[in-house]
């Protein structure tokens, strides 16, 4: 699998923290040792510490003998009580946060892995394991929250086409196929802008944008055919630099031969690489037909526009997902670091 084996490539000896918010499950016990021998980060297990000792025991080993390759946070018994209370009324003291309930939210295992982000004890999170996308999602917007210079905060599946039958190789992003339910066309070039961006940060090649819709160049006349047009020509003038074209069928953005007859004057040439869907209900029943019926490998959903990297899981996932997601993780963070410098801000 080759993509993401250059991710995992470039995370190796990383001296990235990621968090795990469910540390006391045994996927993500699992899924910490394999990072541990990838050296892909290291890691924080929030959790209960008799579990995760109990898990470590399974796989032959203890928190002794992983200490500081993998180190065990308990919510219910943190030297950082005090400080994550406080921190946490100042971030929501506007939605009513009090002393008394943040000392309750602190003990939340979501919670409290977005804290060890937003007072810099990590780099970024993962969680979703056990606990829902919406309530994921929600304590990383809370939380960690947008970062400056974005517009919104969406989401994308990194997917991955490996196998024998897959035609085209490699790897592509599928937008927002996990949050953002209705986009406009400000949006959706939002998105477009963001999901470019990230496919640069995780694969360092040149994103190739299509905007898609049931049309293809004007195929078709329907306000919602307009707003894809639309998003279209908002990311362009945005980012001028970037190629991308809409609207397209996903198979005039996909197959060469088919833009050739559909969309002959298209920048993509059928070799798009950003595919951004115009809703969710498109997006999110797309991967899901790529995965389950192309074959295709999902990793996500990814969050992007976050201040500091925060990620979801499939409640289903195993081991080996949660290491992926955690080097997707890292290459975030390792994107944030590069932009900062390329500002002039510290890291």
């Amino acid at each position: 699998m080759q993509p993401l084996r250059q991710i995992l490539g470039a995370a190796s000896g990383s001296d990235k923290v990621i968090a795990l918010a469910e540390g006391d499950d045994p996927r993500v016990v699992e899924a910490a040792l394999m990072i541990r021998d990838e050296a892909v980060a290291r890691v924080l297990l929030v959790g209960d510490p008799v579990k995760i000792a109990d898990h470590l025991a399974a796989h032959n080993t203890t928190p002794q003998a992983v200490a500081g390759s993998i180190d065990i946070h308990d919510p219910d018994d943190t030297p950082h009580f005090e400080e994550f209370r406080d921190t946490l009324v100042t971030l929501r003291a506007h939605k009513g946060m009090t002393p008394e309930k943040a000392s309750t939210e602190v003990r939340n295992r979501l919670t409290y892995a977005a804290l060890l982000v937003q007072t810099g004890r990590a780099h970024g999170t993962v969680g979703g394991a056990v606990e829902t996308t919406s309530d994921t999602v929600r304590t990383a917007l809370q939380i960690i929250g947008k970062a400056p210079e974005a517009a919104m905060v969406s989401s994308f599946f990194f997917m991955l086409y490996c196998k024998e039958h897959h035609t085209v190789k490699g790897a592509h992003i599928f937008a927002d196929c996990g949050l953002v339910v209705d986009p406009d066309a400000n949006e959706m070039a939002e998105i477009a802008r963001a999901s470019a961006a990230s496919y640069r940060a995780l694969t360092g090649e040149t994103p190739r944008v299509a905007m898609l819709s049931f049309s293809t160049a004007g195929s078709a006349d329907h306000p919602k055919v307009s707003k894809v047009v639309a998003a279209t020509h908002l990311a362009k003038v945005a980012d001028p630099e970037l190629i991308i074209d809409g609207e397209l069928q996903f198979d005039a953005a996909f197959v060469p031969e088919v833009a050739a007859s559909k969309a002959s004057k298209s920048a993509l040439g059928g070799a798009a690489n950003v595919f951004v869907f115009p809703s969710l209900n498109a997006g999110n029943l797309g991967y899901k037909i790529a995965q389950r019926v192309g074959g295709a490998t999902a990793v996500g959903p990814v969050l992007q526009g976050l201040a500091k990297p925060a990620n979801d899981l499939s409640r289903g996932c195993s081991a080996e997902d949660i290491l992926h997601m955690v080097a997707v993780t890292v290459a975030q963070s390792d994107a944030l670091d590069r932009s900062e410098n390329a500002s002039g801000v510290s890291a």
